[in-house]
């Protein structure tokens, strides 16, 4: 390895020193809000029922995700004879990495001092988004199989169809976003909402749809059918325990914080705020953080309305679930392509 890196010249070794300083960036936000998202949910669901919620461990609960995670790395990590090993391990890591993935692309601003706040500037950001969160049912369905066992396949099963369907009402769903754009890079989207409106203004149809189907995407109720407790026990993680169970915890968490990023750089203009002076380029350390600040700001608000509908809503049947993917959702979704190509044509062309 050393060899190597002493083969690079100083341009590549520059190069390769700023993209790890950034990937290192990224997690130190990102894995403390996967944690502490944990705590929020405990918190706000206890506000809701009108209970205390976690305050034992540290100030206010604070430290309540290191107790948490001291208590699975200390919990038995039990494999039963009966399950198909190779895939029951693989399965929490393929469940957790793909949303960990995803974020690559998300720009959290436009610099912090000399460092771009994005690992990776694709001009293909959204194609790349969506070809890795699909990755994600892999992990669910792999545990349902693996599992040799009736609820978790049911809840694989489950999975796999719920996330077939509501990923074609996303994908529809951001279309109508990247024609008015006319570019796939999700930082011109950015650059195009600060000179102008928010997108959520411009496309709200393909908000709401994006929105709902996040909620599908990440198993949230009311579109949590893949665990559905009160039915399938645990679903497709009802055999596991320990780490392997946190990862698919965490996992949920990482994708909700990885959905949450993409509608704020799609719809709430990203790290942008109206008469604010802070859309341009940022030109000084603190306004880059800032612009960080108030990218993570509105994460949060998405971060808080997930958690928020999960203790509010019934869950739905799996009829009602599907029909509202195929029989709503797509047929909307097609609908605002075709306003909005019409649109396009009428203004833009003539």
């Amino acid at each position: 390895m050393t060899e190597w890196f002493n083969s690079l010249h100083a341009g590549q070794q520059f190069a390769l020193f700023s993209l790890l300083k950034i990937v290192i960036a990224v997690f130190a936000v990102v894995l403390p809000l996967v944690a502490y998202s944990v705590v929020a949910e405990r918190r706000i669901s206890a506000w809701i029922q009108d209970r205390v919620g976690p305050n034992r461990v540290g100030p206010w609960g604070l430290l309540q995700p290191a107790a948490d995670g001291l208590k699975f790395i200390l919990k038995e990590d039990f494999t039963p004879a009966y399950v198909r090993k190779v895939y029951f391990w693989l399965a929490p890591a393929v469940s957790m990495v793909p949303a960990l993935m995803t974020l690559a692309v998300i720009p959290f601003g436009t610099n912090i001092g000399d460092q771009r706040a994005v690992i990776s500037d694709l001009n293909v950001g959204i194609l790349y988004t969506f070809g890795i969160v699909s990755l994600s049912v892999y992990g669910i369905v792999l545990a349902g199989y693996a599992s040799n066992s009736k609820y978790p396949f049911l809840g694989g099963i489950r999975s796999s169809a719920q996330m077939i369907s509501y990923e074609i009402a996303m994908g529809m769903s951001v279309v109508p976003v990247f024609m008015l754009v006319g570019e796939l890079n999700l930082t011109k989207v950015v650059e195009y909402q600060a000179s102008g409106a928010w997108l959520i203004f411009k496309q709200p149809l393909a908000f709401v749809i994006f929105l709902i189907a996040a909620f599908a995407e990440t198993n949230r109720l009311p579109f949590d059918m893949p665990e559905s407790e009160s039915e399938l026990v645990g679903g497709y993680h009802t055999e596991y325990s320990s780490m392997k169970f946190a990862l698919f915890f965490l996992g949920e968490y990482a994708a909700m914080i990885a959905v949450s990023a993409m509608m704020v750089v799609l719809f709430l203009g990203g790290w942008t705020l109206p008469f604010a002076g802070l859309n341009e380029t940022a030109s000084t350390l603190g306004i880059g953080l800032l612009q960080v600040g108030i990218f993570i700001g509105k994460l949060l608000l998405f971060m808080g309305l997930f958690i928020w509908v999960r203790w509010m809503l019934p869950r739905f049947r799996y009829d009602q679930l599907m029909d509202l993917g195929w029989k709503r959702f797509v047929p909307l979704a097609l609908a605002n392509i075709v306003v909005t190509a019409l649109y396009l044509y009428f203004t833009v062309t003539k």
